[in-house]
């Protein structure tokens, strides 16, 4: 019986428009972004969001975590948790092209050592012994290359995501998709952490919606969250005052 053959990795490319240098998996989706003249901020408003994670934790413990990104994109996330929050971090990528692009075209560093990049398909290297129970924060933003659905999308994949956590840990991730169900990925979400583990934003205007679940469910006041939205934004930069507006507990 012979083996079926994976699918040709798309091309890479990318277009710059003003001062905004975007990343391209051969069709015209935008798969990243940097600003070029402030390339270890985040530029698009999904992708702070994925930054909600920092509103569970003491700010003063950050430098201290672990930080792990599935599917680098244009390395925005990589980036910040390494640059701006020194966090020890991790991606993992499944195309060495977007790699080298990201070297050669998006600023990302090279690895050190709190930097490491893993070239592998995420639904296996996460399985792999050594990460299990070491990430504080992790990032899913995995698409094909015409943005269309999330590559990886079951209660399994779901399951490995978790068991990746810490117990202050947290998963966010980007459920945007034109032929994704929103409403059938937040379940398998809840179905594996909870629904008291599980915090929504509300859609981006381009369609984007970020999921946050927890290892450990807690229900901060909204006081306590509001201090820590100041202090996330007074110390990094992020609208994190912005996000307790459109950012709430999932109910079931």
């Amino acid at each position: 019986m012979m083996a079926t053959k994976s699918p040709p990795l798309p091309e890479v490319n990318f277009s710059d428009w003003g001062d905004i240098r975007y990343l391209h998996l051969g069709t015209e989706w935008i798969q990243g972004s940097m600003k070029m003249d402030a390339p270890y901020e985040i530029e698009l408003e999904y992708v702070q969001r994925m930054m909600a994670w920092l509103l569970f934790v003491d700010p003063s413990s950050v430098m201290s975590r672990h930080a792990m990104q599935l599917g680098l994109g244009a390395a925005t996330l990589t980036k910040f948790c390494r640059k701006q929050l020194r966090m020890r971090t991790t991606a993992i990528e499944l195309n060495p092209q977007v790699l080298a692009a990201c070297r050669g075209w998006f600023k990302l560093p090279a690895d050190d050592a709190k930097l490491r990049v893993v070239i592998a398909d995420a639904a296996v290297e996460i399985r792999k012994p050594h990460w299990q129970g070491t990430v504080d924060a992790l990032q899913v933003d995995l698409y094909d290359h015409e943005a269309a659905a999330p590559v990886l999308d079951s209660e399994d994949f779901y399951g490995d995501c978790r068991a990746l956590l810490t117990d202050e840990g947290a998963m966010t991730v980007n459920l945007f998709g034109r032929s994704s169900s929103y409403e059938s990925s937040l379940e398998k979400i809840v179905s594996v952490f909870g629904a008291d583990a599980v915090w929504a934003f509300k859609p981006t205007r381009e369609g984007n919606t970020v999921v946050l679940a927890q290892r450990t469910p807690s229900r901060p006041k909204r006081e306590a969250l509001a201090l820590r939205a100041q202090t996330i934004q007074s110390r990094w930069g992020l609208p994190a005052g912005k996000w307790l507006q459109v950012f709430k507990p999932q109910v079931r």
